[in-house]
């Protein structure tokens, strides 16, 4: 199988880019490295540029008739970036998405692999979701994503197009074979303000420590990237047998199914690292949610798939990630 990966240079897109190639897949890199690390894509067939780029879309397909199917990753993702500065958000996220699924049409390219999030979903009071749980994103970030699963449930409705909407919760660790991890130094998410401050010696802020969760503070649900990537091959997989002309669009949730809050990831992070960890409570930031996990029963259905990986596991791969990037990357 020969498959698009937009966003191919990134923290995800490179990692399914990796489990594709151990599948014996052939990934074609689309990606414009405002984020992406080329070093993530070396050896690969890459494309530079705009996944708006209605001419390079159809330049890629013509030149790769052979193309199956788009997993479509290239986004903008940091939430509280996302609430002081929308536009940027809704330009990336949304506009481009757009454009790429009109050229996408326009090629005929039958398959999508959408990465969403389980942003979109409102806060459960059980704090664990399925597919079947209201919408109520909190952040430009979430609203882009929901935005874009709305736009693609138009158009399989009016076009021969089919797709698949990967509702990932909390990505966390890095590439097993450390191949590729996370392209920045100074990562937002919660695992990677821990590892910069352990690193640096200072404390690591909670935001929050009202949230209604048995500690106070927010739950999420931590779920191995390489483990994130596997369920991207068995969803391209499987495509035909869960996007069909009776279901045109599906949503399957990707999550570890285990609610870990955030002081919990601390006292985790200590026990693998063998050192404790001090903690100092920060205020909530915008667009910040209390979080929850996933149900990831119809993954386990119409994928196949279930977590392999554990959070300690996630934890070790990304201290390791760190020690690669410092000697091979200069960060």
């Amino acid at each position: 199988m020969k498959v698009v990966i937009t966003g191919g240079a990134g923290y995800i897109g490179s990692t399914v880019a990796s489990a594709c190639l151990d599948r014996g897949w052939t990934p074609v890199i689309l990606d414009d490295f405002s984020t992406g690390r080329r070093e993530f894509v070396r050896g690969r067939l890459v494309y530079e540029g705009d996944v708006g780029d209605r001419a390079l879309v159809e330049r890629v397909f013509t030149e790769h008739p052979d193309i199956e199917g788009v997993v479509h990753c290239a986004a903008r993702t940091v939430v509280h970036e996302s609430v002081s500065d929308p536009l940027a958000y809704y330009r990336a996220n949304v506009t481009r998405s757009i454009e790429l699924v009109d050229a996408l049409v326009g090629v005929g390219c039958p398959r999508i692999v959408f990465s969403s999030s389980a942003a979109v979903y409102a806060a459960s009071p059980s704090l664990v979701v399925d597919e079947r749980a209201p919408l109520d994103p909190r952040s430009p970030y979430a609203v882009s994503k929901a935005m874009v699963e709305r736009v693609l449930q138009d158009v399989v409705a009016a076009h021969p197009v089919r797709a698949l909407a990967l509702r990932y919760f909390n990505p966390v660790g890095a590439d097993p074979q450390m191949r590729t991890g996370l392209q920045v130094a100074h990562p937002s998410h919660v695992l990677g303000s821990l590892l910069a401050a352990h690193e640096a010696g200072r404390p690591f802020t909670v935001h929050g420590s009202d949230w209604p969760t048995r500690d106070g503070s927010p739950v999420r649900d931590y779920v191995h990237v390489w483990d994130l990537a596997q369920a991207h091959v068995l969803a391209l997989a499987a495509f035909d047998d869960v996007c069909h002309d009776a279901s045109p669009f599906t949503a399957v949730n990707i999550g570890s199914g285990t609610g870990t809050t955030v002081l919990e990831l601390a006292d985790a992070f200590a026990d693998v690292v063998g050192q404790p960890v001090e903690v100092v409570r920060g205020p909530r930031r915008e667009g910040d949610v209390v979080g929850g996990a996933a149900s990831s029963d119809r993954a386990r259905e119409l994928l196949g798939w279930k977590p392999e990986l554990s959070l300690r596991d996630a934890i070790g791969d990304a201290l390791r990630w760190r020690e690669v990037r410092g000697e091979r990357l200069g960060v």
